[in-house]
């Protein structure tokens, strides 16, 4: 039965490749609005991210909010398909501006190896297209629930030579090492982890689960870090790719300290184009024992 799930999600992934970035955008955004306009969990998850993380929005702000990030998310959702099935000049050739680009030789000179944190916002994947092109890069990724796609994944994401190592034990390890070499890591920071690793740290103010791998890593390699986001720009004109700063203290010993710098990062770039931020993810979902789960009251985490 899996087999035939991934020969039909890769049959619809090949199909949905022949849009051109403004019909996949057209689909998504129509796709974002039905999943806004009926009761979905997904609206239910994003009005309750956008109540905690931008309290001072209205009732009437924060239900506009609601609408265009899912009408993002749609967007997302339908630009995955361009960016693993369409030509790697193609898909790189939808980027339009840059910015801070030159942060990038600073943090690496001297042959240092730079992590480079892309949150869920805009489109990580067009931003993982294009540093691969530039640098000798690995990627952490979680393996899919359905192992069929594991091997579609990995071949379309490493098309340009970059490495995707599984965040287990060896692939971390890996991640240093390439680090040492003078390499970049693409590590998306604003997951929540599972197991060991983690701390509780503020996120937009509110205490939840925070991986401590890139404190972890930094301590280990001497490593730089930067923060990077694709951020879509209006009607289907393509894409600008910005690359920030994160401010000190992500390297701290201590991993609350480290954890609540990186939070912080993230906040700052999420609040320059907070329609495109992935809210319906169910980030505040591990929090410190005894707090109340925000997705559901009844539940103590």
């Amino acid at each position: 039965m899996s087999k035939l799930k991934y020969f039909i999600i890769a049959g619809l992934l090949r199909i949905a490749g022949w849009l051109s970035l403004a019909g996949a955008q057209r689909v998504g955004r129509f796709v974002g609005y039905l999943v806004w306009r009926l009761p979905t969990k997904s609206r239910q998850v994003t009005d309750i991210n956008l109540s905690i993380c931008l309290p001072v929005l209205s009732d009437t702000e924060r239900a506009v909010m609601s609408k265009r990030s899912l009408a993002q998310t749609g967007m997302t959702m339908l630009e995955v398909p361009l960016m693993w099935e369409w030509p790697v000049e193609k898909c790189l050739g939808l980027i339009r501006e840059t910015e801070g680009l030159d942060l990038i030789d600073k943090a690496m000179a001297g042959d240092k190896g730079l992590i480079l944190l892309a949150p869920h916002l805009g489109n990580w994947e067009l931003a993982g297209l294009f540093f691969s092109s530039r640098y000798k890069m690995a990627a952490l990724y979680s393996p899919p629930n359905m192992p069929e796609f594991e091997d579609y994944m990995i071949k379309v994401r490493g098309r340009l030579g970059s490495e995707l190592v599984r965040g287990d034990r060896r692939g971390l390890a890996r991640l240093a090492s390439i680090l040492r070499e003078g390499g970049v890591a693409g590590i998306l920071p604003d997951q929540s982890p599972r197991g060991k690793g983690n701390a509780f740290a503020p996120f937009f103010g509110m205490e939840v689960k925070t991986m401590t791998l890139v404190s972890k890593l930094i301590q280990r390699t001497g490593a730089n870090v930067l923060i990077t986001y694709a951020e879509r720009l209006p009607d289907a004109s393509g894409f600008r790719i910005v690359v920030r700063e994160t401010g000190p203290g992500l390297g701290d010993k201590d991993p609350v300290a480290a954890t609540s710098a990186m939070n912080h990062a993230i906040e700052q770039c999420v609040r320059e184009i907070p329609e495109q931020y992935q809210w319906e993810y169910k980030r505040m979902r591990h929090r410190p024992p005894g707090e109340i789960n925000p997705y559901n009251p009844d539940r103590v985490c």
